[in-house]
């Protein structure tokens, strides 16, 4: 008989074991799908006849679509069932990929994206919870969510890589197509691998707030994202922005009155989540603002050809990998709350390292040692960073958190590339006199330093207000 029980539990850790990994192959394409256009945009534009502005919504459809629906489909899963919710986001994906992959005109490219980004909102949040769900344990939750962040992190930084080689081998429409297998693969096995989950108790979707929720975040994003189009203080762009606080005061009036809110006002005034959500709005404005600026920076100003410039982040990966190694260990050993001070701090100083990069600097000396720095920096952060936004989760609620953690993420990101941006530009042009190579290193230089800034504020907010948020019992000691 105990023979029998162990050879069960020892085929449930197996199961748990290769569901974590068909998960983390699912999220690796979701985010190299964020970044994976940005080298390849020149030959889309050269094949199907974009113009300047059309061609920016290939990227902007995708985060358009993936942040503004986060947070219904973070909800629809825990009420109709997240591994249902998975697969057909999952589903969609690999269609839209295929449509984007064989696309003739640019409207069928941005109509592929949007999908894609939908498809991503679906899948991204309901396998965060399927995760949080199969390893309840707060050691193994962290083992997991460590692995999981570096995968998401080692695919946004991949991204560059496989788009610069396969645009530069093949052609940029298998950028798209390599998505097919993964998916495929995910829907066959998961069914095999893990259990449908759900709320445990009946309920309904709150549409008035799903419609006022999701149409904010939507116009929010919209505005971000044209942010780099037009000025801050334009009034003509000022209503998406202004739709997106009015819908957001609606949203949180309905959710107060709900009798089933599609977010719990409780939910968010956690204050354990509360502080490693706004950690997590800080530290996503600055690495997704770095990543971009580096890639234009090595291309403009250091010369690097598309290729060139996607290899030169192998070592970026590694370095995530390391520190991703390490945090499960820097939390179990020192605590949450010291373990993310240390790790915001680290990545705060890599990104003053990138910001000394000069124009005659080689990559060995100049661009490799902030690289390297920042990475290990980020790897010890998001896996401990996504333990503390999850804190507290339950079978009710799993889909939510990880929507909100999604969410914020996407938010942080745009706002970061979107601020960042703008500075970068305003510097450079302020410094035309002194020659253009001149001019965007000091513009590249500002941005990083504000980057570092910010991640350096997100480790003084940690400090101050994690160790004061009671963690539910189980969680690693702050």
């Amino acid at each position: 008989m105990t023979s029998v029980a162990t050879t069960a539990g020892a085929d449930a850790v197996g199961r748990r074991g290769a569901a974590l990994v068909v998960l983390c192959f699912v999220q690796f394409m979701l985010v190299l799908d964020d970044n994976v256009v940005s080298v390849a945009l020149p030959s889309m534009r050269d094949d199907l006849g974009f113009g300047a502005a059309g061609l920016a919504w290939v990227v902007n459809a995708y985060f358009l679509a993936f942040g503004g629906l986060l947070l219904l489909f973070g909800r629809m899963a825990d009420l109709l069932g997240r591994r249902r919710v998975f697969l057909t986001g999952v589903a969609l994906f690999g269609a839209a990929s295929l449509v984007c992959g064989l696309a003739q005109e640019p409207w069928q490219l941005v109509a592929g994206r949007f999908v894609q980004g939908a498809g991503s909102a679906m899948a991204s949040p309901a396998a965060l919870a399927l995760i949080a769900l199969l390893f309840p344990g707060s050691a193994e939750r962290a083992r997991a969510f460590g692995i999981w962040g570096g995968i998401a992190a080692l695919g946004g930084t991949m991204g560059l890589v496989i788009s610069g080689a396969l645009t530069g081998l093949a052609s940029w429409r298998w950028i798209f197509l390599i998505n097919l297998p993964v998916a495929l693969a995910a829907v066959v096995l998961l069914p095999r691998l893990v259990p449908e989950s759900r709320a445990g108790h009946a309920a309904r979707l709150d549409v008035p707030g799903a419609v006022l929720g999701t149409g904010a975040l939507v116009a929010l994003v919209y505005r971000l994202l044209r942010a780099g189009e037009s000025s801050w203080g334009d009034a003509t762009a000022a209503g998406p922005l202004v739709l997106a606080v009015v819908l957001a005061v609606a949203f949180v009036a309905v959710e107060a009155r709900a009798a089933e809110p599609l977010v719990p006002l409780s939910f968010l005034s956690f204050r354990f989540r509360a502080v490693a959500n706004g950690a997590t709005l800080l530290f996503s404005a600055a690495m997704y603002a770095m990543a971009f600026l580096l890639m234009v920076h090595l291309q403009t100003v250091l010369g690097y050809r598309p290729l060139a410039a996607g290899l030169a982040y192998l070592p970026y990966g590694a370095g995530i990998l390391a520190g991703m190694w390490l945090s499960s260990r820097a939390v179990a050993r020192l605590g949450m709350r010291p373990a993310l001070v240390m790790s915001f701090l680290i990545t705060a100083a890599g990104l003053l390292l990138l910001s000394g990069v000069a124009p005659d600097d080689g990559y060995a000396s100049g661009v490799l040692p902030g690289m390297l720095v920042t990475s290990i920096g980020c790897g010890l952060s998001l896996p401990a960073l996504t333990v503390a936004a999850l804190t507290g989760t339950t079978e009710e609620n799993a889909g939510l958190g990880s929507a909100v953690l999604s969410s914020v993420q996407q938010i942080g990101g745009a706002v970061g590339v979107a601020v960042l941006v703008a500075l970068a530009t305003r510097r450079r042009d302020g410094l035309t006199v002194e020659g253009s190579q001149y001019a965007a290193t000091e513009g590249f230089s500002f941005a990083l330093v504000v980057a570092a800034v910010l991640v350096a504020l997100g480790a003084a907010v940690i400090a101050a207000l994690l160790g004061r948020a009671r963690p539910p019992e189980g969680t690693p000691d702050v």
